[in-house]
C-alpha cells in the first residue's frame, strides 16, 4: 500500500475558511498507486515487457532499477522525508519539526505557485470580481503570470529605495479586502536578494488586518544568514514555505521543488495535482541531492566567497555608487533603469531594475564558477561599463 493517500478534504482550520467550494468539495482521482504500489502489479496498463530506452549512463551494462515501465510514487515521501531531516537538523528541532505530510513536493516551486492560487482565489478579474493575491515589486515574474492565468487579481505593495518590503505597518494597520487571499513574499527577494526577517513574517501572519495566507518563497534561503521560515510552519496555521533545489542544490534541470505549510493546505495541494507530477528520475536525483547536503554546502561556501570577490571588484569601479551584498550582487549606478537587460559576458550575467523613489539604477549580476579569474571579472567590467553607457544615453 502507499503510505500517503489523497483523502477527503478538510473541513476544519484555516484551508477550509479560504479555499474554493469547488476544491472543497472536489473527490480526488484516485490513481493505481494510491492504493497499491508493490507486488505483482497488474492494475494500471502498464508496459510489462519494460522501457523502450534508459537514461544514457544505464544503458550499457543496462540497468532499470528503477522499473521505468511503473508509475512513480504519487507523493515522493521519501524525498520528503529527507527534506525535512535536513531542514529540521539546520533548525534544531526535535520531535516537533516539519514533517512528511507538512510537504508537497512539485515540478519545481513553480507548480505550487499556480496550484496555491487555483485553490484559494476565485478567478474573475476580466469581470470586475474574484479573488487577489498580492506582491512586494520588483518580485518573481511567475506570481503574476500564474494570477494572470487564473484571472485573479494583483495587488502590489512595492519595496522601498532600501530594498526593504517597506510597507508592512501598512498591512498591520490596514484591514486588507477579505479577497486578498494570499501574500508572496520573496525572501531573498528575487531579484532584490533581501532577506525578511522571521520577525516580519510572524507579524504577518498574526496580523489581525489579514485573514489570508503568507507564503515566503525560499528559492535562495541557503545563500542567506536569515534562518528558515520552514520553522514556523508548525506554529502558523497560514504560512507556507516554498523551496526548491534549482538554485544552492544545483540541480534546476531536474524541475523539483516544494511548498511547506500546514497539513491541511498540503492535503488540498495533493489533491488537486496531476496523479504522478513528479518522475523517478527526478525522485532520484533529488534523493541523491539531500542525502549529500555536504556537497550543497561546500559549492554554497565557495559561491558566497566568490561574491565576496565580486563584491570588492564591484566597489573598485567609479560608476558603482553602492553595493547590496546577498547571493547575487546587486549594485547602483547613476541615472534610471530603463527597461529590464541583461548583460552577458565570461563569468557572470545581470539584469536591470528600477525601484520607486531611487534615483539610482540597479543592476544585478551573477557570480559564475570563474568569475575569481581576475581576467574574467575584468572582461565583463568592461561588457558592464560599455553597457552602462548605452543606457545612461
Amino acid at each position: 500500500m502507499s503510505e500517503e493517500k489523497k483523502e477527503s478534504n478538510p473541513t476544519t482550520g484555516r484551508a477550509a475558511l479560504l479555499a474554493r467550494p469547488n476544491v472543497l468539495s472536489l473527490q480526488p482521482y484516485r490513481c493505481a498507486r494510491d492504493d497499491y504500489d508493490s507486488g505483482i502489479l497488474l492494475d494500471a496498463n502498464e508496459n510489462a515487457l519494460g522501457p523502450a530506452s534508459l537514461p544514457t549512463n544505464s544503458l550499457d551494462p543496462y540497468d532499470n532499477a528503477m522499473e521505468l515501465e511503473r508509475y512513480p510514487c504519487p507523493y515522493q515521501r521519501g524525498v520528503k522525508q529527507l527534506l525535512c531531516d535536513y531542514r529540521n537538523g539546520q533548525a534544531g528541532s526535535v520531535g516537533d519539526g516539519i514533517r512528511p505530510e507538512h510537504v508537497f513536493c512539485g515540478v519545481g516551486s513553480d507548480e505550487a505557485i499556480d496550484l496555491l492560487i487555483r485553490i484559494f482565489c476565485v478567478p474573475g478579474r476580466t469581470s470586475g470580481v474574484g479573488d487577489a493575491i498580492m506582491i512586494t515589486p520588483p518580485t518573481y515574474g511567475m506570481y503574476k503570470v500564474c494570477a494572470n492565468v487564473n484571472d485573479v487579481g494583483i495587488q502590489s505593495v512595492p519595496s522601498d529605495a532600501r530594498l526593504r518590503f517597506a510597507d508592512t505597518g501598512g498591512i498591520y494597520s490596514k484591514q486588507l479586502p477579505p479577497e486578498t487571499k494570499l501574500l508572496f513574499i520573496c525572501s531573498p527577494g528575487n531579484p532584490t536578494s533581501k532577506s525578511i526577517p522571521l520577525s516580519d513574517i510572524r507579524k504577518l501572519a498574526s496580523s489581525p488586518s489579514y485573514n489570508g495566507i503568507v507564503i515566503v518563497d525560499e528559492a535562495y534561503i541557503d545563500f542567506s544568514s536569515t534562518p528558515s521560515a520552514t520553522s514556523l510552519v508548525t506554529e502558523y496555521d497560514n504560512i507556507v514555505v516554498l523551496q526548491t533545489l534549482s538554485k544552492a542544490f544545483g540541480m534546476a534541470g531536474i524541475r523539483c521543488g516544494f511548498a511547506i505549510g500546514p497539513p491541511d493546505v498540503i492535503q488540498l495541494m495533493n489533491n488537486v495535482k496531476a496523479p504522478y507530477n513528479v518522475n523517478k528520475l527526478t525522485s532520484d536525483a533529488a534523493a541523491n541531492a539531500l542525502k549529500n547536503t555536504a556537497t550543497l554546502e561546500k559549492n554554497v561556501r565557495e559561491v558566497l566567497g566568490q561574491r565576496d570577490v565580486v563584491e570588492k571588484e564591484l566597489n573598485a569601479l567609479d560608476f558603482v555608487t553602492k553595493v547590496y551584498p546577498e547571493r547575487f550582487q546587486l549594485f547602483a549606478v547613476p541615472g534610471e533603469a530603463k527597461g529590464e537587460r541583461a548583460v552577458q559576458g565570461d563569468g557572470g550575467q545581470g539584469s536591470g531594475i528600477a525601484l520607486p523613489g531611487e534615483g539610482d539604477a540597479l543592476q544585478r549580476v551573477h557570480p559564475g564558477d570563474d568569475w575569481d579569474a581576475r581576467k574574467r571579472i575584468r572582461s565583463s567590467w568592461d561588457m558592464l561599463k560599455s553597457t552602462y553607457a548605452e543606457i545612461a544615453t
